[in-house]
């Protein structure tokens, strides 16, 4: 019995001479400069939405100088906006709600995404099938154009679009797992655990799961950037929970009129946007590089 059939918690890498632990993956893929600069612009971005609201110098919708005004004096560190609130102040607020929203629906789109995968990879039979062929029907549909139906049918509800999200996001997961366990159900071990008589459950969650806790890492990365992206864009089109508070999707569209004469009402989301989601891509990227042995004697430098 080889190392990885002793123990289930080593990931087999595709294209790797050894196994890998899925707990060392992230640690390893930290050499690589990607990952450092990606972790850095997303733990800034999470910090400023963690505590911008404490350190914001005016509430979200406190009026503060005349709209569009120009950074300086009264109108603040980047001006106000086009209702005359400061741009700055609403910034630090906005950008929690998306984080939140993002990273719950990601959360409940890799969970039940998994348990798809999972399930239909160690069935394989009619089971199997009719999962993927329902998985490969949703995603037939952009995410998006999926999302703006419901939420158009349902409403701007903060549930409502965390929900759509998830299930938009569930059937790209369910892909991934069912791919990356199908060669570990083959295996031998697999095999012995269930001629002791262990619960499918437990082989599901007890061996499947931590053998590929490598692809899954890259995957979750890779889902939380388009949800980030997506929930921007519903916002953006006025379909965010709150449309007049602070958000950095809605602060695009409500101040892309005066990008010519004041834009930091739209261009300080934007950048907070696409920082956050290269962020997220180059550490889904990293621990990607890392576990395909990518890179690997460029990180260690």
């Amino acid at each position: 019995m080889s190392a990885l059939d002793a123990d289930p918690t080593l990931v087999a890498v595709e294209g790797g001479p050894t196994p890998v632990k899925s707990t060392a993956l992230l640690a390893r893929s930290l050499r690589l400069w990607r990952t450092r600069i990606g972790l850095v612009f997303v733990v800034i971005l999470v910090a400023i939405a963690i505590i911008g609201p404490w350190i914001a110098p005016h509430a979200a919708d406190e009026f503060v100088a005349i709209p569009n005004s120009k950074p300086g004096g009264d109108a603040g560190l980047l001006g106000s906006d086009y209702l005359g609130q400061d741009v700055w102040s609403r910034f630090l607020y906005g950008g929690r709600s998306i984080l939140v929203m993002a990273a719950v629906s990601t959360g409940i789109g890799l969970v039940v995404g998994i348990a798809i995968g999972l399930v239909a990879a160690y069935a394989r039979n009619a089971l199997d099938d009719v999962l993927m062929r329902a998985m490969d029907v949703i995603m037939a549909f952009p995410q998006i154009m999926l999302a703006l139906v419901a939420v158009s049918l349902l409403g701007a509800k903060l549930w409502i679009i965390i929900v759509a999200i998830a299930l938009t996001t569930a059937p790209r997961v369910a892909r991934v797992a069912r791919g990356a366990a199908q060669p570990v159900v083959e295996r031998d071990f697999i095999a012995a655990t269930e001629s002791m008589g262990v619960p499918r459950v437990r082989i599901l969650s007890g061996e499947l799961f931590p053998n590929i806790l490598g692809p899954m890492m890259v995957e979750s990365a890779l889902r939380l950037t388009y949800s980030i992206g997506v929930i921007a864009a519903l916002a953006f089109l006025g379909l965010a929970p709150d449309p007049n508070g602070a958000n950095w999707g809605s602060m695009i569209n409500q101040n892309q009129i005066a990008l010519s004469t004041q834009p930091w009402g739209a261009l300080a989301p934007i950048i907070a946007i696409a920082l956050l989601t290269m962020g997220t891509g180059l550490i889904g990227d990293g621990v990607a590089r890392t576990a395909a042995g990518i890179d690997r004697e460029r990180g260690d430098e």
